[in-house]
């Protein structure tokens, strides 16, 4: 049988030497292996384990339960999150009321690249918006992380090195293995209705879809933010408010000023 990887996260309710050695041995004497292991918050370790079966991580809880020294936060199948705290060392940020929506400031594009790149490896249809200001790395992430997955990328519609709005695809860009890029605002602007057709023929392919300013292709298109699997935030720094009511002043949606411009 296939061994099963589980996400362990624990609170340390007494810190004396050894308590690492002995959840250690008791992972050893029940036979789970240990993948990786960190800080992921003050006071708290997460581990990735691999076990055979599960009913090693049904004792592995009761006998943890018994012991005073610490406290379970998290026993189960490891999501995202959970694999990025323990290779970071910290969780990413997620809003509290929408619990799809991430936020990155720009100094942690490294977490942001690996956190998209664990999202492009996943199979079958996804929808991902983001988010931010003018020149704060969107593209760039998103051209990284589908290196990272070691996946295609290509561009839709796009201002990253000359304006791009494509009508039409080869035959081999219709893949699942591809990662199909549009920013929602070139497309909106500059786009005819063959463009248009081909954004819903994208759409049906089983395939991650990245949208680059999600809100204002929304605002012109028949989907809406619903449709969204994930929507990532990313700020220069905490604080910056994303809009585009400066975009609008600066003209930067007139002919003359709007080709090349990467937003």
């Amino acid at each position: 049988m296939e061994k099963q990887e589980w996400y362990l996260e624990y609170e340390i309710q007494k810190n004396r030497p050894g308590l690492l050695g002995d959840i250690s041995s008791l992972l050893g004497m029940l036979s789970i292996n240990i993948v990786t292991i960190n800080g992921v918050d003050q006071g708290k370790r997460g581990m990735l384990l691999l076990a055979k079966t599960e009913e090693q991580i049904v004792r592995l809880e009761s006998i943890l339960r018994t012991m005073d020294t610490i406290k379970i936060v998290k026993l189960r199948k490891p999501k995202v999150r959970d694999r990025l705290a323990v290779r970071h060392g910290r969780y990413i940020t997620h809003d509290a009321d929408d619990k799809k929506t991430f936020r990155f400031v720009r100094d942690e594009l490294g977490i942001l690249v690996d956190f998209m790149a664990e999202l492009f490896k996943q199979e079958g249809h996804k929808l991902v918006g983001i988010r931010g200001m003018p020149r704060v790395g969107k593209t760039e992430s998103i051209v990284a992380a589908s290196v990272c997955a070691n996946k295609r990328w290509l561009f839709v519609s796009s201002t990253l090195i000359k304006q791009t709005v494509r009508s039409q695809l080869f035959r081999e860009e219709y893949s699942d293995q591809n990662i199909f890029i549009i920013d929602g605002a070139v497309s909106v602007r500059k786009a005819n209705e063959k463009h248009w057709q081909l954004i819903r023929e994208i759409m049906r392919i089983p395939a991650v879809k990245v949208i680059e300013h999600p809100d204002i292709f929304v605002q012109n298109s028949e989907y809406s933010i619903d449709d969204f699997d994930y929507i990532i935030e990313l700020r220069n720094n905490p604080n910056e408010e994303i809009t585009y009511d400066s975009m609008y002043k600066n003209q930067l949606f007139q002919d003359s000023e709007f080709e090349g411009f990467d937003f």
